[in-house]
């Protein structure tokens, strides 16, 4: 009897999902608990796991495919006898692909065979090396801890192709011009079209004449969504920017003055966010409406305060939220913090992780920048932006000196938001910032 493997409720807000990596191949024993398959989100990616001992009879939604909630995707047979007995291992999931030409065929014995499973890496970017029939282990990894990035693969894939053939010994692998395309007039040599895994790109990756690169990467889900939530955001918010400059020379200081004490006491570096958090929610609660959102005719005002903090990964921009900022600590803020990035580059973030924020920041500086004007992240009307710490000449009762500082933005929608409320916001966090002293009032 078989069991149906089918795509569970992800979140009211997710309807459907991307077929990631199946963890299992058809004719595996699967043990309960065992990761089958990971599904891609627009917001995080979720791991199916076996509610049932069995063998994995059929796989019914390939890599790539979409899925809605509730659909079989894969069986389960309960028992081994479910499959055909063989000592033989089972037969590929996917039809093999033979090669037409001498030179195709010479391209397949040519390409590595893909493991390195114990190599750090995502499914996505474990999916690109199987299309480009890339050993993992043979990468050298460019990511935090180890990781093997997008990045390190296609570089990776760059130097094999331009590395020269062997002279003898082995057939030269030349890969004939894309059948969509007019017989090319004769040239000194002919360039080479590439066919990415299963299917073949419609254009070269490598311009005939000039030698020029090309390649086509699907959009995963999440970028997907990204692309489509920022050009909704400006479609649908009046957005607007605000900008002024802080002297964190007293945040500086007090940091200097703390931070070995800080980080014996509470075992987590105490960073600038935990300030911007602590002046953000002072400054909302001074000026409600960058706290609030339109729903329909209505403005839902809120007074709590759960602030999105933007972290950076390899797939796109995540904004997990720190709930309840103003009853927080200087350390539970950074220690939450420190955690939510953490899961976010091991892609552990949970929908409750990401849902539900009323305000986001996020921080340009620590990858250089130094004015940005960022983007609402929707429902929210308000956002800031910090930037580069740097040092620059200001003038002070009436000297000239050098100060350390820091350019902030604040993106807000003029729809529910004038221009005076928005303004007197960032002042307010900049005079919080550099009178740090009163965010044990205010903040």
């Amino acid at each position: 009897m078989a069991v149906e493997v089918r795509v569970p409720q992800m979140g009211e807000s997710i309807v459907e999902a991307v077929i990631g990596a199946w963890r299992k191949r058809e004719g595996e024993p699967v043990a309960v608990g065992d990761v089958l398959v990971e599904l891609e989100t627009e917001k995080v990616n979720v791991e199916i796991t076996a509610e049932h001992a069995g063998v994995l009879e059929r796989i019914l939604k390939r890599e790539g495919e979409t899925v809605t909630v509730g659909e079989v995707i894969a069986l389960i047979a309960e028992t081994a006898a479910a499959v055909a007995p063989t000592a033989a291992p089972p037969a590929p999931t996917a039809a093999p692909v033979e090669p037409t030409t001498p030179a195709a065929a010479a391209q397949a014995a040519a390409a590595p065979a893909v493991s390195g499973t114990g190599v750090r890496a995502t499914p996505a970017v474990r999916r690109l090396a199987e299309e480009y029939g890339v050993d993992l282990s043979q990468v050298p990894a460019s990511g935090e801890g180890g990781r093997v990035t997008r990045e390190d693969i296609l570089r990776y894939v760059a130097q094999r192709r331009a590395a020269p053939q062997p002279a003898d010994g082995a057939a030269a692998v030349t890969v004939a011009p894309p059948p969509t395309t007019a017989p090319p007039a004769p040239q000194p040599a002919a360039a080479p079209s590439v066919e990415i895994g299963p299917t073949a790109v419609s254009a070269p990756l490598v311009a005939p004449a000039a030698g020029r690169r090309e390649e086509r990467i699907r959009m995963s889900q999440r970028r997907k969504t990204i692309a489509r939530r920022l050009v909704e955001a400006q479609h649908t918010a009046a957005m607007l920017t605000t900008f002024n400059e802080i002297d964190m020379s007293a945040v500086i200081a007090l940091r200097n003055r703390w931070r070995q004490q800080f980080r014996e006491r509470y075992g987590v570096n105490l960073g600038f966010m935990s300030f911007f958090t602590k002046a953000v929610v002072g400054a909302l609660k001074a000026f409600p409406l960058l706290n609030a959102e339109i729903q329909g005719d209505e403005i839902v005002v809120k007074y709590y305060y759960d602030i999105g903090i933007a972290v950076a990964t390899d797939e796109g921009l995540v904004v997990p939220v720190v709930r309840d900022a103003d009853r927080k600590s200087f350390a539970e803020i950074e220690r939450e913090i420190e955690e939510l990035a953490r899961k976010a580059r091991e892609r552990r973030l949970t929908l409750e992780e990401l849902s539900g924020g009323t305000f986001t920041i996020t921080n340009g500086g620590v990858f250089g920048s130094l004015l940005s004007t960022p983007i609402l992240n929707p429902p929210q009307v308000g956002i800031l932006g910090m930037h580069k710490i740097e040092d620059r000449p200001v003038v002070v009762n009436g000297e000239i000196v050098i100060r350390p500082m820091m350019y902030v933005a604040l993106t807000y929608d003029h729809r529910i938001v004038d221009g005076r409320e928005a303004v007197l916001f960032l002042v307010r966090v900049k005079e919080l910032i550099e009178d740090p002293e009163r965010l044990l009032l205010e903040g």
